[in-house]
């Protein structure tokens, strides 16, 4: 999916800044941001617009950039109404906020914002619902990995690879350290994820549905599959003879499937307290 910024998108993000921005917060919000070039001449709106553009024409990742330029504005408790020429005839209390236009379009084109500034594709969904999953619990080392893994995608896969692996691993360790069990001599991520499963009773053989049993058999190869895929391809450990093209695509693919199975076992564990 080509990740540039969308033209409608590119005129609302350029009308809000350019509106609550003085000329010097708009050249620190861009720098900040890795926009390239120095900035451009012209109204404020004009610098705005100009530098959407040139973001669009020249960076690898303009969502990225993007991203860092509404984060501010996407996570601030503040409700910033959408600029209209019109706004002093009526009441503007109806009007939709920059927030929910730029959450409209941006799902338009198959997009989504994120927390930390980032904006996932659609192929990022699962990892939507992970994000709401974690939200509350306290879990900065699974938050911080989810970051990195989607932030690096694009540009460094293996990367997203790694901290996908990370993911399973530091969820494996939090519910073994809350639920007061013996953390396993080897802490790499079989030994965790073997602790955890017998403790949820995850043993796909005591299932009685064949199909679920099917699924959830599969489900739990992630653990090896993740896990092998980290060691050969990402860099967390130094290349051998075969060297893996790992591409976006498969970095998503080990990053979803990963946060499936954390997703899963977040869920059980719920469950399992609500039984207590």
């Amino acid at each position: 999916m080509e990740r540039k910024i969308p033209q409608p998108l590119v005129s609302v993000v350029a009308d809000h800044i350019s509106s609550v921005e003085t000329h010097a917060g708009l050249d620190s919000l861009f720098f900040y941001a890795d926009a390239p070039g120095d900035a451009p001449e012209g109204s404020k709106h004009v610098k705005a617009l100009e530098w959407l553009r040139r973001i669009n024409k020249e960076c690898e990742d303009p969502l990225s950039i993007l991203g860092k330029l509404i984060e501010g504005y996407m996570e601030s408790e503040e409700s910033y109404p959408t600029p209209s020429p019109f706004s002093f005839l009526a009441d503007n209390k109806n009007e939709p906020t920059f927030k929910e236009n730029v959450n409209k379009m941006l799902a338009k084109y198959g997009f989504s914002y994120m927390t930390g500034g980032f904006i996932a594709s659609g192929g990022s969904k699962p990892s939507l619902s992970l994000q709401e999953a974690i939200v509350g619990r306290n879990m900065p080392a699974i938050e911080m990995e989810f970051n990195r893994a989607l932030e690096h995608i694009q540009k460094e896969p293996k990367e997203s690879v790694s901290a996908a692996c990370n993911i399973l691993e530091s969820v494996c360790k939090i519910y073994i350290t809350d639920e007061g069990l013996q953390m396993p001599a080897k802490q790499d991520l079989q030994s965790v994820w073997k602790v955890v499963k017998d403790s949820l009773g995850m043993n796909p053989q005591v299932i009685e549905d064949n199909d679920l049993r099917r699924i959830l058999t599969g489900l739990f190869s992630i653990v090896d599959g993740i896990g092998a895929f980290r060691t050969h391809a990402s860099t967390a450990h130094g290349a051998g003879r075969k060297s893996y093209n790992v591409l976006p695509r498969h970095a998503r693919l080990a990053i979803n499937s990963a946060h499936t199975l954390v997703l899963y076992i977040l869920e059980s564990w719920d469950e399992r307290k609500k039984k207590a």
